[in-house]
């Protein structure tokens, strides 16, 4: 079960196939699917959101193998300004941002309560994350969250083979940084 959850600013709720509609008018861009897996259409289609939540996102979470979230401001929680995702393989947590929201500290909102879930709730030893060596704001969310860079490798991305760096931080290292910041 995906529960809601909330940070300072944030609504986290989690994935319905009739936020769809929001989602495709928002993630169908150029500077936010250029850097994602390969496996994100290009162009994107006019039901490519639907699509992936009715037959990939929605399943997986009926599963119990990952987790969707769409994030709203908490001053306008109808209006989906990105999503968050964890799930269960090789790398475990992505996320986006609609372009307007970014560079306000949001997404670093969102992955601090999620990675929260993953370990405390979920009971993971484990977090690791996939970046294009040219996104460097996502790649800052990670060394402020506490990631270590364990390497870069090139991978198929939507706009071509890219370098990528590979981030990790586990339980225990997610513990220990908690307490530092709440002694």
């Amino acid at each position: 079960m995906t529960p809601d959850l909330e940070t300072a600013r944030l609504l986290l709720r989690p994935l319905k196939l009739e936020d769809a509609r929001q989602t495709q008018t928002l993630f169908g861009q150029w500077e936010i699917v250029r850097d994602l897996a390969a496996y994100v259409p290009w162009p994107y289609p006019p039901d490519g959101s639907h699509n992936f939540y009715r037959d990939v996102a929605l399943p997986a979470m009926e599963r119990g193998e990952q987790w969707h979230w769409t994030l709203r401001l908490k001053t306008a929680p109808e209006r989906i300004i990105g999503q968050i995702s964890l799930q269960i393989g090789e790398t475990n947590r992505g996320f986006w941002m609609a372009p307007a929201f970014q560079g306000l500290g949001l997404m670093s909102e969102a992955v601090e309560v999620v990675t929260e879930f993953w370990f405390a709730t979920l009971g993971m030893p484990v977090l690791r994350t996939a970046k294009a060596v040219r996104n460097a704001a996502s790649s800052r969310i990670s060394a402020k969250t506490g990631m270590r860079l364990l390497r870069v490798e090139d991978q198929d991305s939507v706009s071509g083979v890219q370098p990528t760096e590979i981030w990790e931080i586990t339980a225990e290292e997610w513990r220990a940084r908690l307490k530092g910041l709440h002694p």
